[in-house]
């Protein structure tokens, strides 16, 4: 009886062990993903389909161009693997599956380092910072296989000094061995920064930080005396109209004038141990520190001072004025 017992429970625990064993090795089922990424130029079922099987590595549709996204119909998907015995799969109630592909950006800024650079070491054109380039026709964005390794290479370039025209070919990394050739023309400058205003300025106009801004414009444009700096031009006034885009040279500007033609003005006699002040007529026009011509309102006269400030004019001496009346004896202490 107790032999019996035990048999009929080792064949139990057989069929136990046996039973969750055969649970645990059930292959799971395949299920359909909302959006892959792929690395190759084909798109697999493994791709697209988690637990595919024996059938993941099959190549069943073209991949989206490099660094573009795609979408593709699940009712397509679904017709694509019926031939490989793939059915019942799990959609996951999805509609359409996104791919993308994977893909290494090359940036336009990177080209036009690479460009500026060739320019200024092999034909002495002035640091390489300062040279602008710009294409006859912008090229797109660059794509290539994640794989791909260096940088933009220069194969060859001509540049010509007079007019900045270039002729280039690149060679581009577009896998892990592979280059592409890339053929790109237009111009290469040297440039400078210039200063300019926003707005149109007229005459005798002060102008502010707001009223300007820093430009970068081809060196052969610019003249000699061109201001540089935003912080040389604001606070001086203009000698004549200024229109936007005008590239600013110290002719353009002038000291601010604080004292005008015609104003009444504080006029401030100094010497040693005396200071007179008296009101005139300003018959010049001048900025701080010029001198200007004002008519004394009191003696009618007209004397030279300095413009010290809006509407303030001084006349400095190094003897009291009043000296020049006393007799010679005075003067002298006889």
């Amino acid at each position: 009886m107790i032999a019996n017992a035990l048999r009929i429970a080792a064949v139990t625990l057989t069929f136990g062990i046996a039973a969750a064993s055969a649970q645990t090795t059930e292959p799971a089922r395949p299920l359909l993903k909302s959006s892959v990424t792929v690395n190759s130029s084909l798109v697999r079922i493994g791709d697209l389909i988690e637990n595919a099987g024996i059938v993941a590595d099959v190549a069943i549709f073209r991949a989206p161009d490099l660094g573009t996204t795609g979408t593709v119909p699940v009712s397509t998907v679904i017709e694509a693997v019926r031939p490989h015995a793939l059915i019942g799969f799990d959609t996951g109630g999805a509609s359409e599956i996104t791919v993308t592909r994977a893909s290494r950006e090359i940036p336009m800024a990177e080209i036009e380092r690479t460009l500026a650079a060739a320019v200024s070491s092999r034909f002495n054109a002035g640091p390489a910072a300062d040279i602008t380039v710009v294409f006859d026709r912008e090229p797109r964005a660059i794509q290539v296989d994640p794989s791909s390794r260096g940088d933009v290479a220069i194969a060859r370039l001509s540049w010509d000094a007079r007019n900045g025209r270039f002729d280039a070919a690149l060679e581009i990394p577009t896998g892990a061995t592979q280059h592409a050739v890339l053929r790109l023309s237009g111009r290469a400058f040297a440039t400078v920064e210039t200063v300019t205003v926003v707005n149109s300025i007229d005459r005798g106009t002060v102008l502010k930080a707001s009223d300007l801004v820093v430009e970068r414009r081809p060196r052969a444009d610019v003249a000699r005396d061109a201001i540089v700096g935003i912080e040389r031009a604001a606070g001086l006034a203009a000698r004549n109209v200024i229109r936007p885009g005008q590239a600013l040279r110290a002719a353009d500007l002038t000291r601010p004038e604080i004292v005008q033609r015609g104003q009444m003005v504080t006029l401030v006699f100094e010497a040693p141990g005396l200071t007179l002040t008296l009101r005139g007529k300003a018959t010049e026009s001048g900025a701080e520190g010029d001198t200007v011509a004002v008519l004394n309102e009191q003696s009618k006269r007209t004397v030279q001072g300095v413009v010290a400030g809006p509407g303030h004019v001084v006349v400095s001496t190094t003897a009291p004025r009043f000296a020049a009346n006393l007799p010679a004896t005075a003067r002298t202490g006889r």
